[in-house]
């Protein structure tokens, strides 16, 4: 089985609102992420992997901090891509995918031609439920499991 790491975290004070960058954070069952505005539902906490922010930044022809996603979660040395059902442990957690994030119109805002780059293979990311309560950490492990 392949791991990554878990290289960023941020956290969104109110919908629409920055993203604040965190060494470590709480995760809750059923929840998301403590303090975060996005709360409860299947959308606790956004995914996003670097090798496929990578390929959106070579398409557009510039570096953009991985942030301007608003992704909670920048993950390494995993695909999200058709991830849909399996389960991400991210450091003591397991994160459900339920499906792929698809970008709206402030990816445009941040960056003219962001949405339309991100609408194809999983680009937008991913988003997840979150099944146990623990604590998380950039740096962390990040693996599929099984269970």
């Amino acid at each position: 089985m392949t791991a990554g790491k878990l290289e960023a975290i941020w956290l969104k004070r109110m919908k629409r609102g920055p993203m604040d960058p965190r060494n470590k954070a709480t995760l809750k069952a059923g929840s998301g992420l403590v303090d975060n505005a996005n709360q409860g539902g299947k959308r606790q906490v956004t995914l996003l992997d670097t090798a496929r922010w990578a390929r959106i930044e070579a398409e557009l022809g510039t570096r953009l901090d991985p942030s301007t996603r608003r992704a909670n979660l920048l993950v390494s040395g995993v695909s999200l891509a058709e991830s849909r059902g399996r389960i991400l442990l991210v450091g003591p957690c397991r994160l459900r995918v339920i499906r792929e994030t698809r970008p709206c119109e402030r990816m445009d805002e941040a960056f003219a031609g962001l949405r339309s780059v991100m609408q194809k293979d999983w680009g937008g990311g991913a988003y997840a439920e979150v099944l146990n309560d623990g604590e998380i950490a950039v740096g962390d492990v990040v693996s599929w499991t099984t269970a």
